[in-house]
């Protein structure tokens, strides 16, 4: 059943809608959305699609939902699971459950709390992560906070500011004996940068700590460089 009612679009069961402007957007049971979809509010509870691309101010998606071209959102939460074809330009987003986005990421903070691939860039304001992400490309963010809970992936990374640390409890301690829980990329430069479980080409930037249960091939710093614990480094270079 869809209803079009007061400038909203309520899917409700099974139901199949074209796009166009409404002022809410909520699929609850199985929906299909045909065309451009333009809203102050998208919910999707159950299993969605909108075939085209999503406009809208705020979006969230605890069942399943899937946009085959770009999404443009001020505010993209991610609880079950989501897929974008395309590009998604967003002004915060986040994702507690498991996101894909086949094109860029472009916009001011992305929290990532569950897992994450993006195809191409992420390039973001501020960037957090506590859990798995893949971007293959550029992650690139003025401040970049990265916990390894689960094996991070990355073509390069740049920003100002990077710290990357371990997160510790029982049940990653486990999983490591099986599971690669590092970050790994080709390239990560920045200002400042602090790394721990990092597994790396090459490092360079002005100020450098590398720490515990890293693995860089080489460094190349302007001002300070230094290596904690158990840290290895095979060559290193000041500029």
């Amino acid at each position: 059943m869809s209803i079009e009612k007061q400038g909203d679009l309520i899917i409700n069961g099974f139901g199949t809608s074209n796009g166009g402007m409404f002022e809410q957007a909520v699929i609850s049971g199985k929906g299909t959305v045909n065309g451009q979809l333009d809203c102050s509010y998208f919910k999707c509870n159950g299993t969605g699609t909108v075939n085209g691309d999503l406009k809208s101010e705020k979006t969230k998606i605890s069942g399943n939902g899937k946009i085959t071209g770009n999404i443009t959102s001020k505010d993209f939460v991610i609880e079950g699971r989501a897929s974008v074809s395309g590009d998604a330009l967003i002004t915060k987003m986040g994702v507690q459950g498991r996101g894909s986005v086949g094109g860029n990421i472009k916009g001011e903070e992305l929290k990532v709390q569950g897992s994450l691939y993006v195809g191409g860039d992420c390039e973001v304001e501020t960037f957090k992560a506590e859990g798995h992400f893949v971007v293959g490309g550029l992650l690139s963010a003025e401040n970049i906070d990265i916990h390894t809970a689960g094996n991070c992936k990355a073509g390069e990374i740049g920003g100002q500011k990077i710290r990357v640390r371990q997160k510790t409890n029982l049940f990653l301690e486990l999983l490591k004996v099986v599971y690669s829980v590092k970050l790994e990329t080709d390239l990560i430069e920045g200002d400042y940068i602090e790394l721990e479980n990092t597994k790396a080409k090459i490092v360079r930037g002005s100020h450098i700590i590398i720490g515990e249960n890293c693995e860089i091939d080489l460094v190349e710093y302007k001002q300070s460089f230094n290596v904690e614990k158990n840290g290895k480094v095979k060559k290193h270079i000041q500029l």
